[in-house]
């Protein structure tokens, strides 16, 4: 009896690598370079080629073939990577849970466009707070890719042509994109001009959607040689305000200037039309289980942005 206990704790020694290894292979795997994960760990490159060496040793598996100075998971590196990928991210989740139920509040870290944060998120979110007075949002302005694994952050809200897929993200659709062009309300006394108002316009685009005005005059079957490009913004909210000094016409999404049209200070250049992309909260799947995060998701899809 004895010995058979002896044996069974042996084997389970033998079958749980300590965490260090796991977390260097996971982070190798992951990149599929030594350098990368030596970077994200604060490692030498000889430090995790050391230890991806131990735990091969450890299991008297290959993980990874060596070509020239590159590295890739070989088959059974990838079918153990997949495991410890998901067990470690449970591991993580679970460790979140209990410390946000410990401090009997939870705090969300979320990255978000400029433009939907002052137009929609933080006018609103006073109702979020009134639901979830323990809850802390901590909000980052952010435009362009986000790295969950290299970066501070929870969550994010992105506008995308798809919805992101990768296996390791949570993705909710919030609301469908729509996009009006405008003008400065000196240039009509109508609510809506004629959509051929923009043929020969200076016309003022964000740059993060360069084929926002080609699509604009293919819906309206308007001539492409009378399109007249100006300059390009990067925050959608400095494009509103240049079209608000007269600088030229604007393209942006129909939910960011419903106050102005409704106020008068901009008039609608023919109708909204729908555009290619859409808007998505993600957040990386090991963090599903976060309780201020799920308060977050059932707040903000709960709510009507279209």
């Amino acid at each position: 009896m004895v010995i058979n206990t002896c044996i069974k704790l042996m084997n389970y020694r033998h079958l749980t690598p300590s965490m260090s290894l796991l977390l260097i292979f996971e982070s190798a795997a992951r990149h599929q370079s030594f350098v990368r994960a030596a970077e994200e760990l604060s490692l030498s490159q000889s430090a995790i080629s050391r230890q991806i060496r131990q735990l091969e040793a450890h299991l008297d598996v290959t993980l990874f073939e060596r070509v020239g100075r590159s590295v890739r998971l070989t088959d059974l590196g990838e079918q153990y990577a997949a495991t410890v990928h998901e067990a470690l991210d449970k591991i993580r989740g679970a460790t979140l849970q209990v410390m946000s139920k410990a401090r009997g509040a939870g705090s969300l870290s979320l990255a978000i466009l400029p433009t939907f944060a002052s137009k929609w998120v933080l006018p609103n979110l006073h109702a979020f707070y009134e639901l979830y007075p323990s809850a802390t949002i901590n909000i980052q302005s952010r435009i362009g890719q986000i790295d969950f694994n290299a970066e501070d952050i929870d969550a994010a809200i992105i506008v995308s042509r798809a919805k992101p897929s990768a296996p390791e993200l949570m993705s909710h659709l919030i609301a469908k994109e729509y996009l009006v062009a405008v003008a400065n309300k000196r240039e009509s006394t109508s609510e809506v001009m004629a959509p051929d108002y923009a043929t020969g316009s200076l016309l003022l685009s964000v740059s993060s959607h360069p084929s926002a005005w080609s699509d604009w005059f293919s819906h309206y079957g308007l001539d492409h040689r009378q399109i007249s490009l100006g300059p390009s913004f990067e925050v959608t909210a400095h494009l509103i305000q240049a079209v608000s000094v007269g600088i030229g016409l604007g393209i942006v999404p129909e939910q960011f200037v419903r106050d102005e049209l409704q106020q008068g200070s901009l008039v609608a250049v023919g109708e909204p039309i729908p555009s290619p992309r859409n808007y998505y909260l993600i957040y990386p799947r090991r963090l599903a289980s976060s309780p201020t995060l799920q308060q977050f998701s059932e707040w903000i899809l709960s709510n009507d942005f279209s």
